[in-house]
């Protein structure tokens, strides 16, 4: 019996090693204390339970199938055997049909059956077909505890027998629980997917730094920036550069400082000018507080009510607008613009986009033809018999007085009717202001501003020749256009 059970022992230390050698996780080996009874099977009373060792490998076919070989050794009580303790050794071929197995099951039922061979010390060798169940109870990693109980029918008589087992079953090769063909005890991320070069755990950007340590996981990076990317290669990392695709300075959170005034320009006014910071980076020539941009006077220090000059000058031509005939139009000309350059500037110059002389207040002369249109009208313009209503024949002139007027933007006219002695004085003066006015009416339907015209009546206050004679009262009978310059 020793012997048989040391021989045994050396075998299961055998294929232990040699199993252990594989990295396959779907190997193992068992080892068993047996409980046997030879008794109740065969009806036979008297007979007490035997005991014996089993030592076997197993291999997991697919996630329901095991196959195994078991080897035994033990004493056989059986009937009719003198010496009443046989030693008995038997190797069998097994399959075991398991329920429920997952990675993480904690017990595994299955159930087995085979065929086997049995030696007895002595009395020679039977075959025994084996049926059972047992469980397995995960213990930790790949470590089971078994008990496992089967029926062994045998050929021979008084030969059948029933055996309990208990013991341990452990799966070979080393514990990799996310399969990423690093052992647990070296992994350390051992329920996650990684690489070798991250120690076990994952590198989703692929930037040889593990997830865990990285600040920009989903970005391939440097490892002096844990990881994270240095888009502008200015030796600030992205998550703490303010300006990622503009190289700058580390003290400026990678932002940079174009005109070296120690302003980043992300926070400078006028990035390309030195400036203070109180005033945000740009300049300020006179010290006064006002950005040169901003102040209308950047060479004298004033205040920010006046724009930055040290009186109020709304145009900024450095002209008090006290001083300033023109205070909201810059210029040289006592604070004013010359704009049509005759030598008088646009704060006393009638027409200040017309060149003039300054007798004429700047304004040009009319020409002599121009004059002979206007005289021409005082007695072109007709009307009907006593009343305000221009005839057909008064338009042509009226309307050259219209181009005149268009002509000379900085002339107003001044229109003025009047009537001979015939008829009522009160009339006549009512007539005059109604015809003067008609002529007004149109001027302005012809496009002439009603700012630039005024029309009077003075009836037959201003004879211009006697009215006894007939020819006399048709000269008093006249509406006069005087353009002047105000």
């Amino acid at each position: 019996m020793r012997k048989t059970t040391l021989l045994a022992l050396l075998c299961i230390a055998f294929l232990g090693k040699g199993l252990a050698q594989k990295k396959d996780p779907k190997n193992a080996v068992s080892a068993k204390v047996l409980f046997i009874d030879y008794g109740s099977p065969n009806s036979v009373d008297g007979l007490s339970v035997t005991n014996g060792i089993e030592v076997g490998y197993l291999r997991n076919i697919n996630r329901w199938l095991t196959f195994g070989i078991p080897m035994k050794v033990g004493l056989a009580n059986v009937k009719d055997d003198v010496n009443n303790n046989r030693i008995f050794t038997s190797v069998d071929g097994i399959l075991q049909f398991q329920f429920a197995r997952t990675e993480d099951t904690r017990i595994i039922p299955y159930l087995m059956g085979g065929g086997g061979m049995v030696w007895e010390d002595v009395l020679g060798t039977n075959v025994q077909v084996p049926v059972g169940g047992g469980l397995n109870f995960r213990a930790g990693g790949r470590s089971f505890i078994n008990v496992q109980g089967e029926y062994r029918l045998s050929q021979k008589e008084n030969r059948n027998n029933l055996q309990l087992g208990v013991g341990l079953v452990h799966f070979l090769g080393k514990v990799d629980t996310d399969g990423d063909g690093i052992a647990d005890v070296l992994d350390l991320c051992p329920h996650e997917i990684g690489t070798v070069s991250t120690g076990g755990c994952p590198d989703q950007d692929l930037d040889g730094i593990a997830d865990r340590e990285d600040r920009c996981p989903s970005r391939p990076g440097r490892k002096r920036f844990d990881g994270c990317p240095d888009t502008d290669d200015d030796k600030v990392a992205d998550p703490d550069d303010e300006c990622p695709e503009t190289p700058g300075l580390e003290k400026f959170n990678g932002c940079p400082d174009t005109d070296k005034d120690g302003i980043p320009d992300k926070d400078d006014e006028c990035p390309g000018q030195k400036g203070p910071a109180s005033t945000n980076g740009c300049p300020d020539s006179d010290g006064d507080g006002i950005t040169d941009k901003d102040d209308k006077c950047p060479e004298i220090a004033g205040l920010l009510e006046y724009r930055g000059c040290p009186f109020a000058d709304r145009d900024g031509d450095n002209v008090p607008d006290e001083d300033d005939l023109c205070p909201d139009t810059p210029g040289d000309m006592e604070g004013c613009p010359d704009t049509d350059k005759d030598g008088l500037h646009d704060g006393i110059d009638s027409c200040p986009k017309l060149a003039g002389a300054k007798s004429n207040k700047g304004c040009p002369e009319l020409r002599e033809e121009e004059k002979e249109v206007l005289n021409f009208a005082m007695r072109a313009v007709q009307f009907e018999t006593a009343k305000a209503t221009l005839k057909e024949e008064s338009f042509a002139i009226l309307d050259q007085i219209v181009e005149i007027m268009n002509r000379y933007p900085g002339y107003k006219l001044r229109i003025s009717g009047h009537t001979d002695n015939v008829g009522d004085e009160e009339f006549n003066q009512v007539l005059s202001e109604e015809r003067a006015k008609a002529c007004y009416q149109y001027l302005t339907s012809k496009g002439i501003s009603p700012g630039r015209m005024s029309f009077a009546g003075y009836g037959e206050s201003k004879p211009v020749a006697p009215n006894e004679l007939p020819s006399g009262r048709r000269m008093n009978r006249r509406v006069e256009f005087d353009l002047y310059i105000e």
